[in-house]
């Protein structure tokens, strides 16, 4: 899962830099500028002090994340339709050779039986896919439709 593109993890690494200068400026922001320190420090200690606020209001309404060593459960039903949509392909081309190399011994015509079985079967074979997906409608032989 590739989430650094979309700025999640980016968001993430902000906050917790801004929680490591929080820790380590022994909380100076929260009792305003010290002695020594300019306006431009303290102009730059407010926006950081501003950025961590958006960012904590952001983290709080985003919903948790499972941890990256967790692993991701898959789903049994959609293995079990791309197996049956590669079966249906497989399925599909290996019928054919088949045909095609029984015709090549039986009739004799070497190569010829076998090719165009091939190819016939692998077109069968991404039809038959293309209808379990549900992209083709189903074959309809019925006759005794009234439609027609």
């Amino acid at each position: 899962m590739v989430r650094a593109a979309s700025g999640a993890v980016y968001c993430r690494e902000v906050f917790f830099l801004w929680r490591m200068v929080d820790i380590m400026s022994d909380n100076t922001r929260k009792e305003g500028p010290r002695e020594g320190q300019t306006t431009e420090e303290a102009i730059l200690s407010a926006r950081l002090a501003r950025l961590g606020k958006e960012l904590g209001h952001h983290e709080a309404s985003r919903p948790a994340e499972p941890s990256p060593g967790a692993r991701s459960v898959s789903d049994p039903s959609a293995m079990a339709r791309g197996f049956r949509l590669s079966t249906e392909l497989v399925a599909g081309v290996l019928v054919g050779a088949g045909i095609g190399w029984l015709l090549d011994r039986w009739l004799g015509i070497s190569p010829w039986g076998l090719i165009v079985f091939l190819l016939l079967g692998f077109v069968a074979g991404v039809l038959n896919v293309m209808r379990a997906a549900g992209v083709v409608a189903p074959n309809r032989l019925d006759r005794s439709d009234p439609g027609r």
